[in-house]
């Protein structure tokens, strides 16, 4: 029998010593981090690869705030790739394929249309793309027919304002004040569509000036993979749809096939990022580095709704999982990524402080109006149900996915699962949530006089408490209003 001469801590066990601080105010603090080489964010926040927490809605959310969202993969490969779409659509400096309709169509035909592609407008074409018209919202509102062709209620090319392929977002932005648009088409020299710019998607670059963005100044995604075969199909569809970065989604992730996945994902794909995970120990980190991980989640069986801990017998304190592998991580340039344990934002600074480039968070955010998860109201109050992705429910739909085919009762009995479904408070929307969660981040880094999160790594001094200490960290000897 081995055991290791160290206690392994939690966020609990440990407090940060607060030292010499030249900050005059937390604004002052940048709280930007890399996600990866060539990816920084300017939050530290990633949200949760998991079905009550990921989806385009929460995705496009979070990197307008300057995080990223990490689409989980517990659906289709075509709905997942359709979901990528819909983040990389929802702001850009120019919607490079915008959604087309054919001039044969009827009014119902483009409802329905703008309805499952959640856009105000469409550009009618013909068979080779050439731009006829556009119809939009408005045009379909009110049609008391809604079998009769859109030709009837479209607006023509005639009467169309358009732009150049090239055009310029300042011109475009005069254009679209000058004639009070809200779309202006881009056309080539034959009359081709060849992209759209929409007064929505200047408005929304002026909203978010830290948004995170790719080079064409669309929203960045991530999607989270397995390691079954299909998954390079996966890897392969959300790539052609626009995702950013591979997340290789595997509970216990230091194994060898999550580094053959990493292996053959690095080796068809070399210019796109990889992260994998998830490890506890830091012969993980550098057994996914050495595959090619470009960086490495870190946390097993500390997540609000995991239990493998207690199902396995398996894991690592949180705090020193993450401080261990990022001893690693910082070696070999390799950013490591806290997810799970995380309750407060002083847990998220604590996080950081112990050498992760970001956090991962779930239930913190299963609340909000974004999270996919089936609101549920209890004695007048309202909830949103979140499930951990190896809950029984989470098994039996991946199963049934997986097979295509209904699972039976008695399957049930086969499962052992390792994470529970819950229900938390509704917790309004995300952008309140992260103001809260970073401006606590901003908080702690001032108190460790770290204007970066690389000088918090370098300032940061924890000191061990006792349960005295941790009651006395709260509201204590008074009732609260």
């Amino acid at each position: 029998m081995k055991i290791r001469p160290t206690v392994g801590l939690s966020f609990d066990d440990v407090l940060l010593v607060p030292k010499f601080s030249a900050i005059r105010s937390r604004s002052a603090v940048n709280t930007s981090a890399d996600l990866v080489k060539g990816i920084r964010l300017h939050i530290p926040i990633l949200s949760a690869n998991m079905d009550t927490i990921t989806e385009a809605r929460m995705a496009i959310t979070m990197a307008q705030q300057g995080g990223i969202g990490i689409l989980h993969r517990f659906m289709s490969i075509a709905d997942q790739a359709e979901q990528v779409e819909r983040v990389k659509r929802a702001e850009s400096m120019v919607v490079e394929k915008p959604i087309t309709i054919r001039l044969q169509s009827t009014v119902a035909e483009a409802r329905q249309k703008m309805a499952e592609s959640d856009v105000g407008g469409l550009l009618v074409v013909d068979g080779e793309n050439h731009l006829l018209g556009l119809i939009t919202n408005r045009d379909v509102l009110l049609a008391q027919d809604a079998d009769e062709p859109i030709l009837t209620v479209m607006t023509p090319k005639e009467r169309l304002i358009t732009a150049g392929p090239d055009e310029p977002l300042d011109s475009a932005r005069h254009t679209l004040y000058k004639h009070r648009l809200e779309k202006l088409p881009l056309v080539d020299g034959e009359g081709r569509v060849a992209g759209l710019i929409t007064a929505q998607d200047i408005i929304k670059i002026q909203q978010h000036p830290n948004a995170t963005k790719d080079s064409r100044g669309r929203l960045r995604v991530g999607v989270a993979l397995g390691v079954r075969s299909d998954d390079i199909q996966r890897a392969e569809a959300c790539l052609n749809a626009g995702a950013d970065v591979f997340l290789v989604d595997i509970a216990h992730g230091h194994s060898n096939h999550t580094i053959r996945m990493v292996e053959r994902l690095k080796k068809r794909w070399p210019q796109v990022p990889v992260i994998a995970g998830n490890v506890a120990a830091p012969d993980g980190v550098r057994d996914l580095a050495a595959a090619g991980a470009d960086a490495v989640k870190v946390g097993v069986g500390a997540g609000s709704i995991c239990i493998t801990r207690v199902v396995t017998g398996f894991g690592v304190p949180q705090l020193t999982a993450v401080a261990e592998c990022a001893e690693v991580g910082h070696q070999l340039g390799v950013p490591i990524i806290a997810d799970g344990g995380a309750r407060t934002s002083g847990d998220l600074t604590k996080a950081l402080a112990a050498g992760a480039s970001t956090v991962m968070l779930g239930s913190l955010l299963a609340g909000t109006e974004e999270a996919p998860g089936a609101p549920v109201v209890r004695d007048g109050r309202q909830y949103k149900v979140v499930r951990g992705m190896a809950s029984l429910t989470a098994n039996v739909e991946r199963r049934r996915l997986d097979a295509d085919a209904v699972i039976r009762e008695e399957d049930w009995n086969e499962i052992v699962p390792e994470g529970v479904e819950a229900f938390v408070p509704y917790r309004g929307e995300v952008a309140d949530v992260l103001h809260q969660l970073v401006g606590g981040i901003r908080s702690g880094m001032s108190y460790a006089g770290a204007e970066t999160i690389e000088q918090l790594w370098k300032n940061a001094e924890f000191i061990q408490i006792t349960a005295g200490g941790l009651r006395e960290s709260g509201s204590h000897d008074v009732n609260r209003l």
